[in-house]
C-alpha cells in the first residue's frame, strides 16, 4: 500500500492494518522528509489520545494529515507506533 499526497509517497507498505476503513502503516514506512509535527491532539473513546503530522511537499502544506496513537488503549494495541492518513492524502494498492 502507498499513501501519496501531491504527488510524492509519503509512507509504502506491505504491511498495514485496517482499522474503521483506514490503512494504519508502520511508522518506520513514514518519508521523514515530508513529515511534520503538530501540537493537535484529540481523544477516541476505544483507541485513546491521537497525536498528528503534517504533510509538507513541494512548497505546500496539509495540516494534521496524519494521525497516530502513541499509547493505544489496550483495544487498539495493533496500532500501536503506526501511522494513517486522511485530508486528501490517497491511499493505493
Amino acid at each position: 500500500m502507498k499513501a501519496i499526497w501531491n504527488g510524492e509517497t509519503i509512507a509504502e507498505s506491505n504491511d498495514t492494518v485496517v482499522v474503521e476503513n483506514n490503512h494504519y502503516f508502520p511508522k518506520d514506512s513514514l518519508n521523514a522528509a515530508y513529515v511534520v509535527g503538530s501540537e493537535t491532539r484529540t481523544t477516541c473513546p476505544w483507541k485513546g489520545i491521537a497525536s498528528y503530522y503534517s504533510l509538507s511537499v513541494g512548497g505546500k502544506t496539509n495540516t494534521d494529515a496524519a494521525w497516530y496513537y502513541p499509547q493505544p488503549k489496550p483495544a487498539a494495541s495493533q496500532i500501536k507506533d503506526r501511522i494513517a492518513f486522511w485530508k486528501g492524502v490517497q491511499i493505493v494498492e
